[in-house]
């Protein structure tokens, strides 16, 4: 995808990642960020790369927030099977929101 060889609808890109709707949305405008280089997990990203993460991340949700003419957004990155992660290959997923959406990412019962 990042080569250009895959045919994909890119939302943002800048020199180390591009965004792009997801295939299986959580929820309408559900996008993601992802690295053009291989990296498996946040702990393998250098912290070189940070503000251009940052710059795609916020690129990427503000178009999505003007579309959707949401009112918020969650970040979420899973690292490590445990921790939900299916793909081995850093990516971040963007969720716009708007209130009493209904959707619910429920970090309270974590451990309980």
């Amino acid at each position: 995808m990042a080569q250009g060889q895959v045919p994909i609808e890119k939302i943002y890109e800048n020199n180390n990642f591009f965004s792009m709707p997801d295939n299986k949305p959580a929820v309408k405008g559900h996008s993601l960020v992802i690295s053009k280089k291989h990296f498996e997990n946040a702990l393998e990203l250098p912290v070189s790369l940070g503000s251009e993460l940052l710059d795609c991340i916020k690129q990427t949700s503000v178009k999505i927030l003007e579309q959707t003419k949401s009112d918020g957004f969650n970040v979420v990155n899973n690292n490590f099977k445990s921790a939900g992660q299916v793909v081995n290959h850093i990516h971040f997923h963007i969720l716009p929101r708007k209130t009493n959406d209904g959707f619910k990412l429920d970090f309270c019962s974590v451990g309980k």
